[in-house]
């Protein structure tokens, strides 16, 4: 227990322990018990500029908590003048309020509203907003009627114009500081400790709430203010949340969300509860048996309509963080996906002070080779065991992530290079047992790249520095880990792919997308770019495509795959159709449209025989995006929506994006069909009702194909049709009025 918790403690016991003794007799001079009330103001100052000292925190706390620190004046000056006023006054019982507490504790008041209101509270919409404001508003209300039934109608009753006034006067001041901390505690905001919060709005609520108790503490004993017990009290919950917020440590943590919710809140029905009771003691003092069953009645149906909308609010929180955990995990390995590891090293790297910051980037090596020989299950439970144990050999504050394929990546927070290098230690120790997977036995071969950074350092620069070194490392012999070097740089991926596209290296595959019909007739094509290594032999995409993402080389090789696929849909015969796969970099380019409009004029190929697919699980920023959809779409070209079902807003992009085709990820067709067949069998339904053309992919065997086919898919594509095919191969699967 710090030393300014202590003696805030000490000063609210000896205060007690002071008003129970006088209340048995009145043996202690009154002014001592106005002491704690003072002095707590100032114990509460030191320790709110201990707050506004901590580097850790952000600048917006530490400048609230030094408002707060500065407010602490006017506070233990009002109650001061309070005490002056109450020690001298002839009457106690009829002192009321001074003029000094009201006008220094106005100030007071106006400063805490300000400091509320100074800090951050997030994005909110027009109609959050006004939410927040109806409900801040039932906390206010349900404050004045307990105001006015314990403190105001005295006033009214009295007759004392100055007694009237300053209750008045008060009363506002308590509503309005009320109103500020509802709606400051209703409106999402993530700087603040929560914990903090809610004891500042206990502090707020006992501020408020105390000179309400006036007449009932001077019929008791005349020289008895509610100040000095409440403003104790007041003091040492701040000290609670300065506590709370100081032990908040920057930096990702493994179980939070990217973004924050506006939580469900009690407090409006909390409010309408105290009013509703309230409102059963005063009808009860009457001696109408009728008012009191019409009373009742109208309270229970209160509570029961109160409880149904708690219980609907409960459901759709929990619908809510559902969602929001698969928008921001993957679905396989339960890990977080790309959108949450690039926001937690975000929060890494946006941390105040020179904090160390690595990256780890793991790389599983011949993973290929299992997904061709034993099947895409076989390679999903080795994906599935690998996460598991790269979570359980982290600590708590990392972040392991899935990027995608056979790639992961590692946010360890607050590492220099020696502790990123004994993550890594841990890391090639957890993979070094073979997987057991569907009767096989496993090994595990990873290549890890670290790279170390700071805070203030770009993420995506330490991402491409991981993944330079990550490629370095699998020159090493079985699983090895290297930290980057500058040196790396000339020899990376990256450079290697840059001269790939020069030189000619890429070459594109073709595989069938067929028709689920009897005879499934071969309608098009998706053309599939291969990578022709000098060193490693062919690459398929997952091994270049990522660090083309990263490094920006996607739009050149894009252009690539453009004008590859054109070229040979012009040598093909005419209605021959082909989906060409595009980035969401390429939507950003606002010469994307007249670029493929001039390939297309160049091979003389028709429009509508080209489909582009956007992968759904890569997101498609509006704006410029959308504009360069459209002019596609002008053109004739016609656009799919790859991978549906795997990203994180499906239903905005077929609401948003015009587009003529779905395709079913390979996740949704090979499922079992009692688990998830429901999710196919919905993608269809959706499909047909949007008048969208749907292709499965991933087909593997005949059982799949016919059970797509009843669920109303037309096309499909897989290994259970053909294998990715060179051009000449894929042409003599063409029908025949196609060649002729």
């Amino acid at each position: 227990m710090g030393r300014t918790l202590r003696i805030s403690v000490a000063l609210l016991a000896a205060v007690i322990a002071g008003v129970v003794v006088n209340a048995i007799s009145p043996v202690i001079p009154w002014v001592l018990l106005w002491v704690p009330g003072v002095a707590g103001a100032a114990v509460l100052a030191v320790d709110c500029f201990q707050t506004a000292r901590a580097e850790h925190l952000p600048l917006a706390v530490r400048q609230f908590w030094r408002r707060i620190g500065v407010i602490c004046v006017p506070v233990g000056l009002g109650n001061a003048a309070q005490a002056y006023h109450a020690l001298v006054a002839p009457d106690p019982a009829h002192a009321g309020v001074g003029i000094g507490q009201i006008a220094i504790q106005s100030v007071a008041v106006v400063l805490v509203m300000y400091a509320l209101l100074r800090l951050p509270f997030g994005q909110q919409t027009r109609g959050e907003l006004f939410r927040v404001v109806l409900d801040a508003g039932t906390v206010m209300l349900a404050c004045a009627v307990y105001l006015w039934h314990f403190s105001g109608r005295y006033a009214f009753e009295g007759g004392d114009p100055g007694m009237l006034f300053a209750s008045l006067a008060l009363s506002v001041l308590a509503l309005l500081a009320v109103f500020a901390v509802a709606k400051f505690l209703l409106t999402s905001q993530n700087h603040m400790d929560p914990g903090a919060l809610r004891l500042i709005g206990l502090a707020v609520v006992i501020g408020a709430v105390g000179p309400a108790l006036r007449p009932l503490l001077s019929a008791w004993d005349p020289n008895l203010y509610p100040d000095m017990i409440d403003l104790p009290a007041l003091f040492l919950c701040a000290i609670l949340a300065n506590r709370r917020q100081r032990a908040v440590r920057p930096g990702p943590r493994r179980g939070e969300k990217p973004v924050r919710r506006r939580p469900f809140s009690f407090l409006p029905y909390l409010a309408v509860a105290v009013v509703d009771g309230l409102l059963l003691v005063v009808t009860w003092q009457d001696d109408s048996a009728a008012q009191r069953t019409v009373v009742v009645a109208a309270v229970l149906l209160t509570a029961v309509v109160v409880l149904r909308q708690i219980t609907a609010f409960s459901d759709n929180g929990r619908l809510l963080r559902r969602l929001d955990h698969n928008a921001t995990h993957d679905a396989l390995t339960q890990l977080p996906n790309r959108v949450l590891f690039h926001e937690r090293l975000r929060r890494a790297l946006d941390a105040p002070g020179a904090r160390p910051v690595a990256v780890a980037l793991i790389d599983l090596d011949d993973f290929k080779e299992v997904n061709d020989t034993l099947g895409h299950e076989v390679g999903d439970q080795l994906l599935i065991a690998v996460a598991h144990r790269l979570a359980g050999c982290l600590r708590v504050e990392d972040t392991v992530a899935r990027l995608g394929g056979d790639e992961f990546v590692v946010v360890i927070d607050g590492a220099d290079p020696e502790a990123a290098g004994l993550a890594a230690r841990r890391m090639i120790d957890s993979l070094r047992a073979p997987v057991l997977a569907d009767g096989h036995e496993l090994p595990i071969r990873a290549s890890i790249g670290i790279a170390d950074g700071r805070s203030g350092d770009d993420p995506s620069v330490l991402l491409r520095q991981a993944d330079i070194a990550m490629y370095a490392a699998k020159a090493l012999p079985g699983t090895a880990a290297l930290h980057y070097d500058e040196d790396m740089t000339a020899t990376s991926v990256g450079a290697e792919l840059q001269d790939a596209i020069r030189d000619e290296q890429l070459f594109l595959l073709f595989q069938p997308i067929v028709a689920l019909d009897e005879g499934h007739r071969v309608l098009g094509a998706e053309a599939l770019v291969r990578w022709n290594h000098p060193v490693h032999g062919t690459l398929a995409p997952d091994a270049f495509i990522p660090v083309a993402e990263r490094t920006g080389l996607i739009v050149p090789l894009g252009r690539w795959v453009l004008r590859a696929s054109l070229r040979q849909l012009a040598a093909w015969p005419a209605g021959t159709l082909l989906n060409i796969n595009i980035s969401a970099r390429d939507l950003r380019e606002p010469d994307f449209a007249g670029a493929v409009k001039a390939l297309i004029d160049e091979y003389g190929v028709t429009p509508a025989q080209i489909t582009l697919e956007i992968t759904e699980s890569m997101p498609v920023e509006p704006g410029d995006s959308f504009t360069v959809l459209d002019e596609l779409r002008t053109l004739g070209v016609k656009l799919a929506l790859d991978d549906f079902g795997t990203g994180s807003s499906p239903l905005s992009l077929l609401h948003d994006v015009p587009l003529d085709e779905v395709k079913l990820d390979r996740t949704f067709t090979q499922a079992d069909p009692d688990e998830r067949v429901s999710v196919a069998a919905g993608v269809a339904h959706l499909a047909e009702a949007l008048k969208l053309h749907a292709v499965a992919e991933g087909v593997e065997t005949p059982q799949q194909a016919e059970r797509l086919r009843e669920l109303g898919y037309q096309a499909a594509q897989g290994y259970h049709f053909a294998r990715p095919l060179p051009a000449a191969d894929f042409e003599a699967l063409l029908p025949v009025e196609a060649s002729a």
